[in-house]
């Protein structure tokens, strides 16, 4: 992982905990070599999850090592997700390591499991945000004092003005836990509007990551995001995609794209080809 405040408490004992890859300001070229060089010695594989929010420097620095060591046992995962939502998806990556899938299995999974978390966040204004369609009207309407703006940034971008008579966004349609992580802003809107509407099993409060005000564009704010919280249902989710092997390196993978060296999936012509989860949208989580 490329921040510690993206590594959320383990879930249970068996949940192993994720490396720190620091940025170049914090570590030298040499010691970040040498510091990925033993993970791979140790775990054979590294999956490292590249935030889109993180320096330019820092994800150079991460192609760098990995072309300096020549290996093509480290996966490097650029994920859209906000903050929350990357910490969220780590973790369930990290629930996934210690199941009896392949590295390649695990790390192409990253791409479906971020089908089913709703990340977003509660804002006092919109005005500087970028990561999301604003139209011109609600870019506005950030300048009346008081207004607050529901968010969700993924799987499908939603925007709601919020107000007595406005429904919230729309959340998913299977059973989900909501994480929650306070900024400047104080409401209580997340908690006693959002969740029911959602209909969550439980909320759960945590950190806010420091690099969320930055994503939302303001530090008034109360971020969010709803996830699957039990690991069979992830097992199932991922165990119920086919199963290919990159044509490249060789990597187990699922979706239409290696993890690893970022060879697209090509069957051959003569194969009837089932439309991808990945690539057509996600299927409906298993039944618990």
């Amino acid at each position: 992982m490329t921040s510690a405040d993206l590594v959320l408490p383990p879930t249970d004992q068996q949940t192993p905990t994720a490396a720190l890859l620091q940025a170049p300001e914090a570590q030298s070229l040499d010691q970040a070599i040498g510091d990925m060089n033993l993970l791979l010695e140790q775990h054979g594989h590294v999956v490292a999850v590249c935030p889109t929010g993180i320096g330019a420097a820092h994800e150079r620095r991460l192609h760098a090592i990995r072309s300096v060591l020549e290996s093509d046992r480290i996966a490097l995962l650029r994920t859209d997700l906000p903050p929350l939502g990357v910490a969220v998806l780590v973790r369930q990556l990290r629930q996934l390591s210690v199941c009896d899938f392949s590295p390649g299995v695990v790390a192409s999974a990253a791409r479906l499991l971020a089908h089913y978390i709703h990340a977003g966040a509660l804002l006092n204004s919109v005005a500087r945000l970028d990561r999301v369609p604003v139209s011109l009207k609600t870019h506005a309407k950030s300048w009346v004092p008081g207004s607050q703006f529901a968010v969700v940034a993924g799987p499908s971008p939603q925007l709601v003005r919020i107000g007595p008579s406005v429904e919230p966004p729309a959340g998913p349609p299977f059973a989900t836990q909501l994480l929650v992580a306070r900024g400047q802003l104080t409401s209580e809107w997340v908690q006693q509007t959002l969740a029911p509407a959602w209909g969550v099993q439980a909320v759960q409060e945590c950190a806010l990551p420091a690099g969320s005000p930055r994503w939302w564009g303001t530090g008034k704010l109360v971020e969010f995001a709803s996830f699957l919280p039990d690991i069979s249902v992830i097992y199932q989710l991922v165990s119920s995609v086919r199963r290919e092997n990159c044509h490249w390196c060789g990597m187990e993978l699922i979706g239409d794209r290696c993890a690893f060296c970022s060879s697209p999936l090509t069957p051959p012509e003569n194969r009837t080809h089932s439309p991808g989860v990945l690539s057509q949208g996600a299927p409906a989580p298993p039944a618990t």
